[in-house]
Parts: structure tokens; C-alpha cells; sequence
């Protein structure tokens, strides 16, 4: 009788549903890029140094980039940025966490445009946002993610500068784009 009970429970063991594949994916080198459009400037920061997880199972996600690793293509304006206004010593990183509006199931090369929702922190100062974007299966291990959303300095009450060739938009538009990997 023993012996049927563990042949029993062995055979319930094999065939029991099971969790096969994780659905969690990461990055360490996806792509930030912040849009300056003032009256009479126009400039882009950059950094492809953004880290990132996508959990689809628990619906969340969670992306911080080193404010450091942002360049603009003058090194005077970056370091005027770093030290002046982003306070990067102070506050060196910028982070998003939140969830994911809806369910997601991709099969590869299939994309689905997505709603989070969550908390994006700048400057020490943490604010609830929505950020829309796409999910693509770039494979069965490959995730791509696109999204695009609006901040206003203020509202992380980050300093505007006064001097004209400096000129700077009270709305940054950030963009990310990063491959990310099971």
C-alpha cells in the first residue's frame, strides 16, 4: 500500500502543472533621451545606461538611470545640469516603479500598447504618473519596451535658469527605449 501511495504521489508531482517559464526581464543598457524645447533652444540629453525589470507576472516594472551618465554634447551645459539644477550629488538617480495597467501575454514578435501607472522620483521628490507605451516580444527571452511621458521641472521643484543661453523648458519629454532580457 505504501508503495502505491508514493508512486502515487510521484506520478502527481510530474504531472502537476508547473511554472516553466519566468516572465521577468531585465536591462542594464537601455536608452533614457529627455527633449528640451524652449523658445529659443532645443536640446536633447542622453544616456544609455538605463536599468530596468519587467515583471509580467505581478503586472509591474521598475526603471532608475544614474543622472550622471546624462549628456547633452556640451560638457559645460552637463556639468552645469549635474551640479546646479538635477543636484546630482544630492540626488543621483531618477526612478520610475509602478504597475501595469492590464494583463499581458505576447507571444513573440507580437506587440501591445500598455498603461503604468506608479511613482516617478527626481530630485527627491517622488509623484504619481501614467506613462503609456508599447510592449514588443522581440522573442520567447526578449522584451522591448517603448514609452514616452512629460515632466515638468517644477513639480520636482527643479530650478528653471534665468540666463538666456541657457534657456531651458519648464517640460522635459522623456523617452526610453531598452531591450530587456529574461
Amino acid at each position: 500500500m505504501k508503495y502505491l501511495i508514493y508512486t502515487f504521489l510521484f506520478f502527481l508531482i510530474l504531472t502537476f502543472p508547473k511554472k516553466v517559464h519566468s516572465q521577468t526581464y531585465k536591462t542594464e543598457k537601455g536608452n533614457v533621451e529627455f527633449l528640451s524645447q524652449a523658445s529659443l533652444n532645443e536640446f536633447t540629453g542622453k544616456s544609455s545606461d538605463l536599468n530596468g525589470l519587467v515583471d509580467l507576472d505581478k503586472n509591474m516594472l521598475d526603471f532608475y538611470i544614474d543622472l550622471n551618465t546624462l549628456k547633452t554634447g556640451i560638457g559645460l551645459r552637463d556639468r552645469h545640469m549635474r551640479e546646479n539644477y538635477l543636484e546630482t550629488k544630492k540626488y543621483p538617480y531618477a526612478e520610475f516603479t509602478g504597475k501595469i495597467a492590464s494583463g499581458i501575454n505576447l507571444s513573440s514578435g507580437q506587440s501591445k500598447s500598455v498603461t503604468a501607472k506608479g511613482k516617478f522620483k527626481i530630485h527627491g521628490i517622488e509623484r504619481e504618473i501614467e506613462v503609456p507605451g508599447k510592449l514588443t516580444a522581440i522573442s520567447d527571452s526578449e522584451l522591448q519596451l517603448e514609452a514616452e511621458f512629460k515632466v515638468l521641472l517644477s513639480d520636482y521643484k527643479i530650478d528653471i535658469p534665468s540666463v538666456l543661453f541657457y534657456e531651458l523648458s519648464e517640460e522635459q519629454i522623456v523617452t526610453i527605449k531598452a531591450n530587456l532580457k529574461k
